[in-house]
C-alpha cells in the first residue's frame, strides 16, 4: 500500500532471494516492529515464517539520527529447530554513550552475536517467541512484549496510591522551590549586569 515504504523494501529483498539459501539482515526504525497500519502484512511476515530474529538497538548509533532502530534478520530456509520460531534480542542497553553519542563496541557486538547463535532463551536480554505466542501478540513484533525485564521482589515498589500521591506532592513542591531560588538567582544576576 501507499506510504508503506519500510515493507515495500522488506518484500523487495526477501523476493529477490534464493529460495534455498537467501538470508538477509535489514536495519528498520522500531516502528515497523508493531505500527498497526501494517500489521497484516506483517502477520503474512511471520506466518511465511521467514524471519528468524528481531534485534533491537538503541538510540543515537547512526549519525545524524538519535531513533532507536532493530535489525530484522530473514532466513528463507530456517534449520528445522528454528522453524516456527522468532529470537528476539533486546540489545538496547548494549551500548556505550561517549560525546552524546552511542556506540557498539567489540562487547556488546560479541553478547549479540552470541545470544543469536545459541538462539535460546537469555534471561531479560533474549527470549524465543512462537508464531503462535505472536498471533496472540496481534501479530505485533514490538520486542518488550517478548523480551521482558527480570522482576527483582525486592525492587517492587508496594507504596499505596495514596503514598504515591504524597511524594509526587512533595517532590512537586520541591521543585517549585527550587525554580523560585534559580528565577530569583537569575533575576538578582540581571539586575546586577544593568
Amino acid at each position: 500500500p501507499q506510504g508503506r515504504a519500510d515493507y515495500a523494501f522488506l518484500q523487495h529483498i526477501i523476493a529477490s532471494l534464493k529460495e534455498d539459501t537467501g538470508r538477509c539482515a535489514i536495519l528498520f526504525p522500531h516502528g515497523v516492529l508493531f505500527r498497526n497500519e501494517e500489521s497484516t502484512m506483517r502477520e503474512k511476515l511471520v506466518r511465511s515464517d521467514r524471519v528468524e530474529c528481531v534485534i533491537g538497538l538503541g538510540p543515537n548509533l547512526f549519525y545524524n539520527s538519535p531513533m532507536e532502530a532493530c535489525i530484522m534478520i530473514c532466513r528463507m530456509t530456517k534449520r528445522p529447530e528454528r522453524r516456527g520460531q522468532i529470537l528476539f534480542i533486546n540489545a538496547v542497553n548494549e551500548v556505550e554513550r561517549k560525546n552524546a553519542q552511542s556506540y557498539l563496541e567489540d562487547r556488546h557486538i560479541q553478547r549479540i552475536a552470541t545470544a543469536y547463535k545459541n538462539y535460546c532463551d537469555d534471561g531479560d536480554f533474549a527470549k524465543i517467541a512462537t508464531i503462535q505466542d505472536i498471533a496472540d501478540n496481534n501479530f505485533s513484533l514490538s520486542i518488550p512484549l517478548y523480551v521482558k525485564p527480570e522482576v527483582n521482589e525486592e525492587e517492587i515498589d508496594t507504596r499505596t496510591v495514596q503514598e504515591h500521591y504524597d511524594s509526587w506532592r512533595a517532590a512537586s513542591e520541591m521543585m517549585k522551590l527550587s525554580y523560585e531560588k534559580l528565577n530569583a538567582m537569575l533575576g538578582k544576576e540581571a539586575e546586577d549586569n544593568e
